[in-house]
């Protein structure tokens, strides 16, 4: 037995890789040349399934904002020389014609946003607050890590029925570890939310993008849900109030690059 947890923990250690946009040790059990495959296919069932938004302004709205986020993502990523990370990556940007206030980020870098959103994104600084955020999750390999994490729990569930022998102490583990599990999926899921609001942040500034617009658009959020939600702890998103003031606490570091970006005159209003 010994043996086997000494094997199972050498290979959790060779799994953890460093990713360049978080700089954080990541467990990845999943392999792009794996995934993307798969993320692709079911965005081409996704758009073949639904209609794409006839609005040529804010299709348009869309796939600028999105090039020109990916383009500063790639522009850093050069400069720090880990260009080589973005292998395989296969940008596309589409508006679905689809009244729930959604976006998402396949991995490989498949993006939909539906047109619902677009009247609380407003204006094209709100669409990069919600493509900063998405595309954050793709490059910080957030869904890789949540099916690498399912995979760990899974085998963990297993190591401990094969450790236990005691059949009353097994039923008891058996009931009590989903739970457990579940839980910190969940913590995971948020803590990814915060993470891929404040590097899409940074993201959407380096495009020349005004991040003040971040949290203006989690305030047009909280208006249109009107107050109902599970608790937090039970949610796999942070409550928008959490949000904001990370937000606004993050603006100071990432108002400069606005500016650089942008050319314009430092304004903190």
């Amino acid at each position: 037995m010994k043996k086997v947890a000494l094997t199972f923990l050498v290979l959790l250690i060779a799994a953890c890789s460093t990713n360049p946009i978080t700089g954080k040790k990541t467990l990845i059990l999943v392999s792009n040349s794996q995934l993307f495959p798969m993320a692709f296919q079911q965005y081409k069932q996704v758009l073949k399934k639904e209609q794409l938004s006839r609005n040529a302004a804010q299709t348009k709205m869309v796939k600028t904002v999105g090039n020109r986020i990916r383009n500063a993502a790639e522009m850093d990523l050069k400069a720090r020389n880990q260009l080589d990370f973005l292998k395989g990556y296969q940008w596309e940007f589409n508006l679905i014609e689809n009244d729930q206030l959604n976006a998402w980020c396949m991995p490989g870098g498949k993006v939909a946003f539906y047109t619902g959103i677009m009247p609380v994104c407003k204006n094209d600084d709100g669409v990069a607050v919600v493509m900063g955020h998405e595309i954050t999750h793709a490059l910080a390999e957030h869904s890789a890590q949540r099916m690498s994490q399912a995979m760990l729990a899974q085998g963990l569930q297993v190591a401990g029925n094969v450790a236990m022998n005691d059949s009353r102490y097994r039923n008891l583990f058996n009931q009590l570890y989903p739970v457990g599990a579940q839980m910190g999926i969940l913590a995971y899921s948020r803590n990814a939310e915060l993470e891929a609001d404040r590097i899409g942040l940074r993201l959407m500034a380096m495009a020349g993008y005004d991040p003040r617009e971040a949290p203006k658009f989690w305030q047009r959020m909280e208006a249109q849900s009107k107050g109902s939600r599970l608790p937090e702890f039970l949610s796999t998103h942070p409550n928008p109030g959490r949000r904001i003031a990370q937000l606004q606490k993050e603006l100071p570091k990432v108002l400069p690059l606005y500016y650089q970006a942008t050319g314009k005159s430092v304004s903190l209003n």
